[in-house]
């Protein structure tokens, strides 16, 4: 690929890998890609994913991933102007659309999505969730559909994994045909 794409991570990457196909104990290489990619410049999420990614048992995998392996400068600031107020407008398309029920509002407003698409918009990235479109729902607003209201590109795990060329290779143990 000649184009340098950057990747933003939404906090459902990391909690689906963890419960189910990148197990912490059954894929390590996974982890691993993510730091190597995050140190090449590819791969980044933000500092409200970083807080729900927290919110969980300080003794799980995850949250110990979080605090102990991941580079400094994995999870960026929200604060910036630009994205401040692409937030704004994000949040004032959410409250405004009579499609989505009140609580459906709600939820979004205390999640990380309306940051994602904010921080991506504004720095050109590429969210990666594994959230998939609904256009018609009522009751969530779902991450890829903001996405597309805002024409901010977005992929899910496998897709950028591909695209990053990554591959997980099996490895016979020791002594073991």
């Amino acid at each position: 690929m000649s184009k340098h794409r950057l990747y933003l991570l939404d906090s459902d990457v990391f909690i689906a890998a963890k419960n189910a196909y990148y197990a912490f104990p059954i894929c390590p290489g996974f982890w691993d890609s993510m730091i190597h990619h995050h140190n090449a410049g590819s791969l980044f999420s933000i500092d409200k994913v970083q807080s729900e990614l927290l919110a969980g048992q300080k003794e799980e995998d995850l949250v110990k991933w979080v605090n102990g392996e991941l580079p400094d400068g994995f999870f960026r600031g929200t604060g910036g102007k630009e994205v401040t107020g692409l937030y704004s407008q994000i949040m004032l398309w959410a409250q405004r659309n009579t499609q989505y029920t009140a609580p459906a509002k709600a939820k979004f407003a205390t999640e990380a999505d309306g940051w994602l698409v904010a921080y991506a918009s504004a720095h050109r990235h590429i969210v990666v969730t594994n959230e998939q479109p609904r256009p018609e729902s009522k009751n969530r607003i779902l991450l890829p559909d903001v996405c597309a209201q805002f024409k901010v590109p977005y992929l899910n795990t496998f897709e950028m994994l591909k695209e990053l060329a990554v591959r997980y290779e099996w490895l016979t143990p020791k002594g073991k045909p």
